[in-house]
């Protein structure tokens, strides 16, 4: 404690720089002099002081309006961009929609088509069929045709004996005789 007040009493004895002298002792202080020096600070000071006040209360004021303005703009960007987004999902839901519908256009008319396909390769295949069975029978009927010949050749070559076929060639001739005769 003493150092401290040993730097005090250091201060108070300061060579004096010409005719101003400051006396650090407040006890020899006279009670004057400071109300003086105290009334100068605050009439003087007071307008500086209401001054240094102003200005930082209309900082501080110019900072809260510009905050203001910046959040009255940010909530009018986020309701401009909930907007477009609400638009957006829309605008998604109808293509959604639209392509989903589109599918089930595709797929009807895909199954359409395969439908008219399959009921077309029906037709040829029943067509094909009809005129395999045609020919088949066709064959058929020219093999049983050609055995009947055969076989009437071959019972006919069996059972006709000279004078059988030298009658059946005169009554052939004696029709075409008669034929010849009706024409003229």
């Amino acid at each position: 404690m003493k150092n401290i007040t040993d730097s005090f009493v250091s201060v108070g004895h300061w060579p004096s720089a010409g005719s101003f002298e400051f006396n650090t002792d407040i006890l020899a202080t006279n009670p004057i002099n400071l109300s003086v020096v105290l009334g100068v600070l605050i009439f003087f000071g007071k307008g500086v002081l209401d001054d240094l006040l102003d200005k930082r209360k209309q900082r501080i004021l110019n900072t809260i309006r510009n905050s203001e303005e910046l959040r009255r703009g940010a909530i009018e960007q986020l309701e401009r961009a909930r907007a477009r987004l609400r638009k957006v999902e829309i605008e998604a839901d109808e293509y959604r929609t639209n392509g989903y519908s589109e599918i089930e256009r595709e797929k009807v008319n895909l199954i359409n088509a395969t439908c008219d396909s399959l009921e077309r390769l029906e037709n040829y295949k029943n067509e094909t069929l009809f005129f395999e069975q045609q020919r088949a029978i066709n064959q058929v009927r020219h093999q049983v045709f050609q055995q009947a010949l055969q076989r009437a050749l071959g019972t006919l070559n069996s059972c006709l004996n000279s004078e059988l076929h030298f009658r059946t060639i005169s009554a052939n001739i004696g029709i075409l005789g008669s034929v010849e005769e009706i024409t003229d």
